[in-house]
This record gives C-alpha cells, sequence and structure tokens, in this order.
C-alpha cells in the first residue's frame, strides 16, 4: 500500500483490479474543503489514459512490475517468442502484450519488457529504431522545392513518410513514440 501523497511519476498502482501508471499528479489544497489529489493514470494493458481525483492521505496498492531485459526471437502465429539472455527461458507474447511495438522491433533485437504476476504487461521500446527500407517508389527529379516525401515499407512491415532520395535497401533512424522518420542511420 502506498499514500497518495508519496505518488510518483512512473508509479503503478493497482486500480479497480487494472493495473495503472501514474502519468501526471497534483496536490490540490483548495482554502475550502480538504485536500485532494488529480491524476492522470494510464492502463499498462490497453494504454488508456484516464483523470481520477483521489483524496489526500489514503492508501492505494502499490503493484511491483518487474523489468527485464530480452531478446526478440521469432513470431510464432500471432504470439512474439522472447528469451531472457541470462536464464534462456523463453516467453511467450501476444500481439496484444507487444502493442504498437511489434512496428519496431526485428528478430534478435533486445528489448526492456514489463513483468506483473509473472505474465507480459508492456514492452519499453528505445526512443528511436534503425530499420532498413524494403520498398518504396523512386524519387521524382525536380520536385525538391518543398519538403516532399513518399511512402516508404520498412522491414517490420510498418509504413513511413521519407524524403524522396531515400532508396530500397538504406537505413533509416524512425522515431518509436511518433512512427515519424528522423534520419538515415
Amino acid at each position: 500500500m502506498v499514500s497518495t501523497n508519496s505518488f510518483k511519476t512512473g508509479m503503478t498502482i493497482l486500480l479497480d483490479g487494472k493495473l495503472q501508471q501514474i502519468v501526471d499528479f497534483q496536490h490540490v489544497k483548495p482554502g475550502k474543503g480538504g485536500a485532494f489529489v488529480r491524476s492522470k493514470l494510464k492502463n499498462v494493458e490497453t494504454g488508456k489514459v484516464i483523470d481520477h481525483t483521489f483524496r489526500a492521505g489514503i492508501d492505494v496498492e502499490q503493484a511491483i512490475v518487474e523489468r527485464r531485459d530480452l531478446q526478440f526471437l521469432y513470431r510464432e502465429g500471432d504470439d512474439y517468442v522472447l528469451m531472457d539472455a541470462q536464464t534462456y527461458d523463453q516467453q511467450h507474447a501476444s500481439s496484444a502484450a507487444m502493442g504498437e511495438a511489434t512496428d519496431f522491433i526485428k528478430e534478435g533485437d533486445t528489448v526492456q519488457v514489463s513483468f506483473f504476476d509473472g505474465r507480459i504487461v508492456g514492452i519499453d521500446l528505445p526512443a528511436s529504431v534503425t530499420l532498413e527500407v524494403t520498398h518504396t517508389e523512386p524519387g521524382i527529379a525536380g520536385n525538391t522545392a518543398t519538403s516532399a516525401t513518399k511512402a516508404a515499407t520498412l522491414e517490420t512491415g510498418l509504413e513511413v513518410q521519407v524524403p524522396l532520395f531515400i532508396e530500397i535497401g538504406e537505413q533509416i533512424k524512425v522515431d518509436t513514440r511518433s512512427g515519424a522518420y528522423m534520419s538515415r542511420a
């Protein structure tokens, strides 16, 4: 149990049986009435963000989330097979548990995985990843007065907008938060 007065950004709590991560919080002491804590909570499994208000000083259940580095081995149907490099234990994760990480990881990549009660509840991605362009149309010469872009398909199947000079086979950096092209690798 943890008091609402001890909230920290990134802390994970159990609220109504659901795993919630504290995105933002604010202690409010109005001139009249009792103090309260206004918070934004992100559901770890669905990613939905909600606003919730707690009375100051009440206890809520803190969830202990374990984070470990696992290597993505391969896909098996709709599941992703991940391996712990220290113990060589393999874990199966559903597409829902992997979330949008499926667009950014390729076989052999190491990712930080969050576990709660022995099950995978989330994947923490780095800020950017390097991926290879597998398909794009050739650039059109001359149309470069503006920052023109074209669609490119990456090795994970993700489609992003890239500048006209990017060719098939090039390595590019992609921002994992927005899914946008950053630069050549």
